[in-house]
């Protein structure tokens, strides 16, 4: 992740380090079985990372190199962003629900396309990681509908959308405890985030960075991401909150109009580069994370492409299995079902101002089709799923894992 350049790479602040002591219940989970070296330890001061202060700092000193990539990088966001509106109705969903998929994959959140879109329909039988991964659609809209105005509070709401339903408890403010990046405590953690007392801090700086308009869009969003992640303002959630923060500042800056680029599906081929580059940012070097997520968009944009033109060869295909009046009910569905693969009878009603039998009646001919199957073979609370669309979206998810970024 690295080029030959003449420049000083580590220009920006590397984040300070403070001694700390673990306080109230943060020092308490000590039982009969912890070995006399953890209880020790436990009593003993451990280093918190401290952010350096970033929302007036005069430049962004970046090879000429990678300004030029990231240019592009933003070229060609702007140029899907374009093509993909013209595509066909609500491509933009299709890709947001990938996109969310993506991210959770990134924290070892995973489940197939059927199991997610399930749980969007309120489907409670398809697992926990479904449930937490539709969660995690509804932080990515949440935070695009909230792109115009980017502050504290509604970071907070998009943290809430993400983990209200599992953890109400940490919602509506930051952190209140030390939080550690892997090992068994503070003392062996990989990293550290700040104590809970800096957060407000660290996140009022980070917003005002945020509203900067004097920075290059690209460049701006994966710094303000990789600060974001320094901080860890969010007991659990803060690497998926993260990421759809780069897309509301997409699209706040105009990058973005129409759908949310995947760029997460960019990163899972190796997710351990952008953990890596994460940590060069905190030693005070910004290449590393802005050339991963320049190379993780244009990888990202080619599967993005691939999944659109699958997706509309499937509606050709379906218009040529199931014939149909234009205007009808199955006729809408068709285009419904590309961007909400999963039904149940009381949606079909809802959404198309139809009666139960006319639903039922659509359903059928569409399971006639080949178009729709049952998702189960429970005949209660039925609901079915297009599988066509499943099958792309399942692909979409394997492309991302194999392609490599160099």
């Amino acid at each position: 992740m690295t080029n030959g350049d003449n420049v000083n790479q580590r220009s920006w602040p590397p984040v300070t380090y403070e001694e700390r002591i673990l306080e109230g219940a943060e020092s308490s989970p000590i039982d009969d079985y912890t070995g006399r070296r953890k209880r020790y330890r436990s009593d003993q001061p451990y280093l918190a990372s401290v952010t350096p202060q970033i929302a007036k700092l005069e430049r962004l000193d970046i090879p000429t190199w990678l300004s030029a990539e990231a240019a592009e990088a933003a070229a060609e966001i702007a140029r899907f962003d374009a093509e993909m509106s013209g595509e066909f109705a609500n491509f933009g969903s299709i890709l947001l629900r990938s996109e969310s998929a993506s991210s959770s994959e990134i924290e070892n959140l995973t489940a197939h396309a059927k199991a997610i879109v399930l749980a969007g329909i309120g489907d409670t039988r398809v697992g926990k990681n479904a449930s937490l991964i539709y969660a995690n659609s509804r932080a990515m809209d949440r935070a695009i509908e909230l792109a115009d105005a980017i502050s504290e509070d509604s970071i907070i709401s998009m943290h809430a959308a993400l983990v209200a339903s599992s953890h109400p408890e940490w919602t509506g403010h930051w952190r209140t405890d030390q939080v550690r990046i892997g090992g068994f405590s503070v003392h062996d953690a990989q990293f550290v985030p700040p104590h809970h007392s800096r957060v407000p801090g660290a996140m009022t700086d980070l917003v005002q960075f945020i509203g900067r308009t004097d920075l290059p869009t690209f460049e701006h969003a994966a710094i303000a991401h990789a600060q974001f992640e320094t901080i860890h303002p969010f007991p659990d959630g803060n690497g998926r909150v993260g990421r759809a923060l780069l897309h509301a500042m997409f699209k706040h800056a105009g990058l973005t109009r129409n759908v949310t680029v995947p760029v997460s599906a960019g990163l899972l081929a190796d997710p351990s580069q952008y953990f890596e580059a994460l940590t060069q940012y905190r030693l005070g070097d910004v290449t590393n994370i802005i050339q991963l997520f320049t190379q993780a968009t244009l990888v990202a944009l080619g599967n993005g492409r691939l999944l659109a033109a699958e997706l509309q060869e499937i509606n050709d295909e379906w218009r040529g299995a199931v014939k149909t009046r234009s205007g009808s009910t199955i006729e809408k569905m068709l285009t419904y079902l590309l961007r909400q693969p999963a039904i149940d009878s009381p949606m079909v009603q809802a959404t198309f101002q139809v009666s139960r039998q006319s639903a039922d009646t659509a359903i059928l001919r569409l399971v006639e089709g080949g178009v729709l199957e049952p998702a189960s073979t429970s005949r209660r609370n039925r609901r079915w799923v297009a599988p066509d669309v499943l099958a792309a979206l399942d692909r979409f998810a394997a492309r991302s894992r194999r392609r490599k970024i160099t």
